[in-house]
């Protein structure tokens, strides 16, 4: 049993661990627990024999105990012969006792006192980036790494009615984290310096944006699958700090990081050919030992744009109609 609810980034960085696992052991039957919003990420990938859902949202207000229950009573016939803890906190320790797992397996970076419920603990360094992490956990569940590393996203599914002709890049500009995001003015400056190609502006986000001509506004208006074929189709990705971010990692190199207070070493895209902007300072993946880059960190700003445009001006084909 593999226990990993959220979120999209960890997810996206747990999956290639479960491929380890499963390459070790493929005549085993592996169960993932996750939140139901992210299930979608879970499609078709055959690392994967069943689903679990853990219906957190659900878990809250008056109506929980009818919900909560019935769960608690079907979790408790799980009864896997090993559970991998990759999300390391209390509640998901106590998902994993209350399946009656056999053996619980988890790492030593676990907070909220999870560890009390380990049978096996992974050393792991607390500065690696999660992939690395999470590896971890699963060479104690037997797995070996090889040359490469799988990770298995879904092909994804078209919004409707969008045509990806004629090239696009993707924005991706909000995130849950406190200065993560950008800002209204900024996005609007991205896009007027890429015209005539067109950006398209994805994310969640309550903020609403003057999108310029040449920008496409899905902001709220795409599923995770429908993000997932967009991010696919791109001719670039720029993205703050995020789970799409990671999405993307994973799909290509052609996707640039923008990085405020958060080190990229740690949670940028693991994706050696892969961009990161922090202060001030635009850098390959691959170059993130070697590159100084200042401490601390500052909003990405208008006078940003231009070093971002000069990296992606040039591998996106400009329609000759458009100009």
């Amino acid at each position: 049993m593999i226990i990993k609810p959220s979120s999209l980034g960890d997810i996206v960085h747990t999956l290639p661990a479960v491929s380890l696992v499963r390459d070790a052991h493929p005549h085993a039957e592996i169960t993932w627990v996750i939140n139901s919003e992210f299930v979608p990420l879970l499609r078709g990938n055959s690392d994967i024999d069943h689903v679990y859902v853990f219906p957190r949202s659900e878990f809250s207000g008056l109506g929980a105990p009818r919900s909560l229950f019935p769960w608690l009573k079907k979790t408790r016939r799980l009864q896997p012969s090993l559970a991998l803890d990759f999300q390391g906190l209390l509640r998901s320790a106590l998902i994993a006792k209350i399946s009656r797992a056999e053996t619980i397996y988890g790492m030593s970076d676990a907070r909220e006192g999870s560890r009390w419920f380990y049978d096996r603990v992974a050393k792991v360094d607390r500065r690696a980036h999660a992939i690395e992490r999470y590896i971890k956990l699963a060479q104690c569940a037997g797995a070996t790494v090889g040359a490469s590393l799988r990770c298995p996203i879904p092909t994804g599914d078209r919004p409707p009615r969008f045509d990806e002709y004629p090239p696009f890049i993707l924005l991706h500009p909000f995130a849950r984290g406190s200065g993560k995001s950008l800002s209204n003015v900024v996005i609007e400056e991205l896009c007027r310096a890429f015209a005539p190609t067109r950006v398209v502006a994805v994310g969640q986000s309550r903020r609403k944006i003057d999108a310029p001509p040449n920008c496409v506004d899905l902001i709220n208006r795409t599923s995770l699958l429908q993000l997932i074929w967009l991010i696919r189709v791109a001719h670039f990705v720029i993205s703050v700090d995020s789970g799409p971010m990671h999405v993307a990692a994973a799909l290509t190199d052609r996707v640039v990081s923008i990085h405020t207070w958060t080190d990229p070493r740690r949670v940028g895209p693991y994706n050696p050919n892969a961009w990161v902007w922090k202060n001030g300072q635009l850098c390959r993946v691959n170059r993130l030992g070697i590159t100084k880059i200042r401490r601390g960190g500052r909003r990405f700003r208008c006078n940003d744009v231009g070093v971002l445009v000069d990296l992606i001006r040039p591998l996106v084909p400009v329609d000759s109609m458009l100009v």
